[in-house]
């Protein structure tokens, strides 16, 4: 499994590097609580997660990096996203980065479900940012804590729908899986 994060706008002052999951700090990586995953999980985010950085590119939990201010330039970091991400042949990979970063790197349709997000307000579904964001963090540290990973868009509504009203949407010819889940 591979889980997709986009970076964070809010993001921890550094004087010198620091682990990419430690220098993220927003609503996302809030909900995902790295320093309160168990060993395993962290193990399991370690070998998992690759975060979509606006200045370094895709980088794993514990890469070092600096904070920075900048904003993504999908044409410039295309080519060295797609060297890390194609040589990478996991059984599925869960999507959670937002739209402004899915442009980076194309992510094979048949076996990638991208995480939709929508919350119910006076009974009409509406996307909220935060928690949107809030709930892909979470969605994420469910993922690396379950009993065991899900190797398929099914297996892994079946670990969601444990915890979310989800549905989950296969794919067509242009678009890839979607996991639909209502925030609670």
């Amino acid at each position: 499994m591979l889980i997709l994060l986009p970076p964070s706008e809010k993001k921890l002052e550094t004087k010198v590097p620091t682990a990419a999951i430690n220098v993220y700090i927003g609503v996302l990586y809030q909900a995902l609580g790295w320093n309160t995953l168990s060993a395993a999980a962290k193990k399991r985010a370690e070998k998992s997660i690759i975060i979509i950085s606006a200045r370094y590119g895709a980088v794993a939990p514990l890469t070092k990096i600096e904070s920075y201010k900048e904003k993504i330039d999908n044409k410039k970091l295309f080519p060295a996203v797609s060297k890390v991400l194609d040589t990478l042949n996991p059984k599925l990979i869960v999507d959670c980065r937002s739209s402004t970063y899915k442009t980076v790197w194309r992510a094979p349709i048949d076996k990638t479900v991208e995480i939709h997000v929508s919350t119910v307000v006076d009974g009409v579904r509406k996307v909220v940012t935060h928690m949107s964001k809030k709930t892909r963090g979470e969605i994420a540290r469910l993922l690396l804590q379950a009993r065991s990973m899900p190797n398929s868009p099914e297996d892994l509504y079946a670990i969601v729908s444990e915890k979310y009203p989800c549905a989950l949407t296969p794919p067509t010819e242009n678009e890839p899986w979607i996991l639909e889940v209502i925030a609670v």
